[in-house]
């Protein structure tokens, strides 16, 4: 049986518990490391460049409302992390 990783394992948690890490975790720079975690499963050099983008804690709290509302609308982070 092939191993999950570690962000399928994210997005296969409940939306509600999802929800709730973003809310009060998100602001910690969660987006940042999803994406750097991102990257490190596909190679997609547009999500590590979000990554790196994402660190800037200007654009750290955009992403991270970004996030939660894709959270809630979409059930997935789906802004720049293919």
């Amino acid at each position: 049986m092939a191993e999950k990783t570690i962000t399928a394992q994210y997005e296969g948690l409940d939306k509600i518990i999802k929800i709730l890490i973003q809310a009060f975790l998100g602001w910690l720079f969660l987006s940042a490391v999803y994406r750097f975690i991102r990257y490190s499963e596909t190679k997609n050099t547009q999500t590590l460049i979000a990554a790196i983008v994402c660190v800037i804690p200007g654009v750290n709290f955009v992403s991270w409302i970004v996030d939660l509302v894709t959270e809630i609308m979409s059930n997935r982070i789906t802004v720049f992390a293919d």
